[in-house]
């Protein structure tokens, strides 16, 4: 473990990131699997093996209406496999539905970078138990999606946006 510059306390050690990447659709302007491992490692408190796959929108119709009950192509699906103890290595997948990123991204007039960042962060938080089943865990979660975006460049995607807000995973 390292020391923190003032040694009142260590540092814990660097998140490791074991990442595959899926492109189940051909979708020119994705970003390259090193912004995936980027802003997935800023977003992880701990060791994860995630896969990140990128499919269309049939793809994305039927896991969302087979996992979920709902009968229509979302931009992004969170699925966790375990780690869920101290100490163990998270593993999940998270699945982006790149036409409507796409759409999404051109009707929030932002890059398609920024949305797939901002996405691929909020999958990330959702494998780590993050949620937003209610205004006070929704606030915590979007407090710290623009935290963590913030740190990797990016403008804070809730701002002057309220289509932001109406994650699909939202019950409240």
């Amino acid at each position: 473990m390292r020391m923190s510059a003032n040694r009142t306390k260590p540092e814990p050690p660097a998140a490791k990131l074991e990442l595959t990447v899926q492109k189940a659709v051909n979708s020119p302007g994705l970003p390259p699997n090193t912004e995936l491992r980027r802003w997935l490692a800023a977003a992880l408190e701990r060791s994860a093996a995630i896969t990140v796959r990128f499919v269309g929108a049939a793809e994305g119709r039927a896991l969302n209406r087979t996992y979920r009950e709902r009968d229509y192509a979302t931009n992004v699906l969170s699925f966790g496999y375990g780690g869920a103890g101290r100490g163990q290595v998270l593993t999940g997948d998270i699945v982006l539905c790149a036409p409507v990123l796409r759409r999404e991204a051109r009707a929030q007039g932002k890059a398609l970078s920024a949305h797939v960042a901002h996405l691929t962060v909020h999958g990330a938080l959702h494998l780590q138990g993050h949620d937003h089943q209610s205004p006070g865990a929704a606030a915590r979660m979007e407090a710290l999606e623009k935290k963590i975006l913030a740190k990797l460049g990016f403008a804070d995607p809730y701002a002057d946006n309220p289509q932001c807000r109406r994650c699909p995973m939202n019950k409240w």
